[in-house]
């Protein structure tokens, strides 16, 4: 999943889980999505013993009929219905890009955006004339005192938290009912700050591979190779020092390594170089009393790098993350450059997807919730949503019934926890109320403004609620979404529209598969309100030590359990899963599949279960839940998420899983020695 939220990504935010007009007959819009069972027998390969790896037993076939398109760096049963949504979509749009009289305000919305960005005659015509404006605002700079103004009106135009900084609005972590505002590390062109500190042989590859590319864009705003050459290094002298100084993403796992509330004063001594009051009015903060500065140090070398680098440098630096920001949006020449690097040699894909698929995404990103609208309307009927609450319900009345029987943890701490068991809200399919982008200029004929436009309004409008009550009726996914997420300070689950239909979540088939596929998803996300992470957070989404120091260790000596399991996974060639990294994740799924083949459990009290095609209730409940995650990944996409992604690959989410569930076991007759159980089982929840 990629989900663009203008660097104001909630911190704690959980997931289950980042050319041409012309297209064969084949690939072509869907007026109806197509039907595929959550346990499909044929996608299983039983030449493989369920004991020795379980994911290839239930996924094999699926693997094999399924390879990894061109356009994709992995391919999975996630994709593979992402992509069927994105035809859908792309049906929608068509649709609503014909101006008819009877188009509704929100059609004619997402029907002109899409018709808009789907017109490549004028975009190649415009060429690198977008960028005219920036480049023009980047040379009559005159000192590095212009800079905070400039950074403004650019952080609300495509670049937030790309250059220099991120700056926007979050809840409090001391007081969740309160929305402040947010000073974020960013500042670099590659995907995390260990692309540029690594000292292996590939990371020093890409390294040189990135200094090509950012010198292959100047060129084609016009600068000579030499020159692009040397304006490149500039570019990597900066953006190292700013990584140097930034936390790692395990860092960022500890919500108080983010915390640092600052006065504007105290945050203008931390940065004398760069004055906060222009860029604060031109951003059109409405309170900034205090500000949480996420990382001090970054902003400490931000104003040694400002101190000490030439305003020539700075505008270098500044014209590359302007072309680096707009290149999707630019002519073909800077969308193939931008792909070249970024997804073929990054990711290991083959070939750019095609100009609809990207324009329909970008309408998801930029109005996803009118687009949404006309999406529930065509797919999500009143009886999914009322499966849907009536499983989470149960998976939750599970999770009290598990927390009051805990061995490991007191009193004390059981009864915060049912606090905020009982205070979690669920959120499912859409909102209550639909996001309004009527003050949104969109026009049929300007792509690029309608980028800039949709932009600015999500900048604005988060940094409209600094000041004002928290929305708890807020999505931060559309509901085309192909994912769910628990959020830690809102304490919600929220499960799209789009993740609740088949072959995820599958009305026609019994309740075995889908408690194993649905519910194990629901329970990995009421999990993380109680992982590593999530735990440190209250009833109320306050970040507040609510454990005894005793219950506390023993959480953190089972959470070690499963991180020392996934450390010894192979990735990829030599590199192994960073366990501190995903040891969240790894436990929302096992914790997740735990609670829900407990509540079908008892869901299924009193019922005469029988074998259906050959497998046992219990033995269909995990192949459904193994069917989820049926896929493959190319070696580079493996290697960049090894370093950026907290989920574990997909065949360690299920065998990781399984070999310490002892039902799974018991189901499938594995014994003590095979691959598939481990002789002390990890458990956390």
């Amino acid at each position: 999943m990629t989900f663009v939220y203008h660097n104001s990504v909630k911190p704690l935010l959980f997931t289950v889980f980042g050319a041409s007009l012309l297209f064969a007959q084949k690939d072509a819009p869907l007026f109806a999505l197509p039907y595929s069972p959550s346990l499909d027998t044929t996608s299983m390969d039983r030449s493989v013993a369920p004991c020795t790896d379980f994911f290839r037993y239930s996924c094999g076939g699926w693997i094999k009929k399924n390879p990894i398109p061109g356009d994709q760096s992995r391919w999975d049963v996630y994709s593979k219905l992402e992509d069927d949504n994105l035809h859908f979509l792309w049906g929608i749009l068509e649709q609503a890009s014909k101006p008819t009289s009877n188009r509704s305000p929100v059609e004619a919305e997402i029907g002109d955006f899409f018709h808009a960005c789907m017109d490549e005659v004028a975009v190649e015509k415009l060429g690198a004339a977008p960028l005219r404006q920036g480049l023009d605002e980047i040379a009559a700079l005159k000192s590095v005192g212009d800079l905070p103004a400039f950074l403004a009106r650019r952080h609300a135009t495509l670049s937030n938290g790309s250059m220099l900084f991120g700056f926007s609005s979050n809840q409090d972590f001391s007081d969740s009912t309160r929305v402040i505002a947010f000073a974020n590390a960013g500042g670099l062109g590659l995907p995390d700050r260990d692309y540029y500190v690594k000292t292996d042989a590939k990371s020093q590859e890409i390294r040189r591979k990135y200094l090509e590319h950012v010198a292959r864009m100047l060129v084609l705003l016009g600068e000579t190779p030499a020159s692009a050459k040397a304006h490149a290094a500039t570019v990597m002298a900066i953006e190292t020092a700013l990584a140097k100084a930034s936390l790692t993403r395990v860092e960022k796992r500890d919500p108080y390594k983010l915390f640092h509330k600052l006065t504007t004063a105290q945050l203008q001594a931390l940065t004398p170089s760069f004055r906060w009051e222009p860029y604060l009015a031109a951003a059109q903060t409405p309170d900034t009393s205090v500000i949480n500065v996420t990382e001090p140090a970054f902003f400490k070398e931000l104003q040694l790098q400002l101190k000490s680098r030439t305003l020539a440098d700075w505008k270098t630096y500044l014209r590359w993350h302007l072309v680096d920001n707009a290149a999707p949006y630019l002519s073909a020449t800077f969308v193939q450059a931008d792909f070249d690097f970024f997804r073929k040699y990054l990711r290991g894909v083959k070939e750019m997807q095609p100009r609809w698929k990207r324009c329909v995404q970008l309408v998801d990103a930029d109005l996803g919730e009118a687009l949404g609208q006309v999406f529930v309307q065509k797919t999500f009927g009143p009886d999914t949503k009322q499966r849907a609450v009536a499983m989470t319900k149960e998976i939750e009345a599970t999770m009290e019934s598990e927390i009051k029987e805990l061995p490991w943890m007191g009193v004390e701490t059981k009864k915060r926890a049912l606090e905020k068991l009982h205070g979690m809200l669920n959120k499912i399919g859409y909102p209550e109320k639909w996001r309004d982008y009527s003050s949104v200029k969109i026009s049929g004929e300007d792509f690029f403004g309608n980028v800039r436009h949709a932009s600015a309004f999500e900048f604005r409008r988060q940094l409209a609620k600094i000041g004002k009550p928290v929305d708890h009726t807020e999505w931060q996914m559309t509901p085309p979404t192909i994912n769910a997420y628990y959020d830690a300070q809102m304490n919600d689950i929220n499960f799209p529209a789009g993740v609740l239909q088949p072959p995820l979540f599958d009305p026609k088939l019994d309740d075995a598969p889908n408690y194993g596929n649905t519910g194990a998803t629901i329970g990995h996300e009421l999990t993380h309100g109680f992982d590593d992470e999530g735990r440190q957070f209250d009833a109320k989404g306050d970040l507040k030590d609510w454990w005894t120091k005793g219950d506390a260790t023993e959480f953190e000596k089972r959470a070690k359990c499963v991180s020392d399991q996934y450390s010894q996974y192979t990735v990829v060639d030599d590199i192994k899963i960073n366990g501190k990294l995903t040891l969240g994740e790894d436990v929302a799924d096992l914790g997740g599949t735990f609670l829900a083949y407990v509540a079908w459990k008892n869901a299924a009290k009193g019922q005469d279960l029988k074998s259906v095609e050959g497998f046992t209730p219990d033995q269909r409940f995990f192949i459904g839940m193994a069917q989820w995650a049926c896929g493959d990944e190319r070696p580079e996409s493996k290697r960049a998420n090894a370093i950026t992604n907290p989920h574990s690959p997909l065949e360690y989410r299920i065998n990781g899983v399984v070999s310490n569930m002892p039902e799974f076991g018991k189901a499938f007759s594995c014994r003590i020695g095979d691959a598939m159980v481990r002789e002390t089982p990890c458990k956390v929840w």
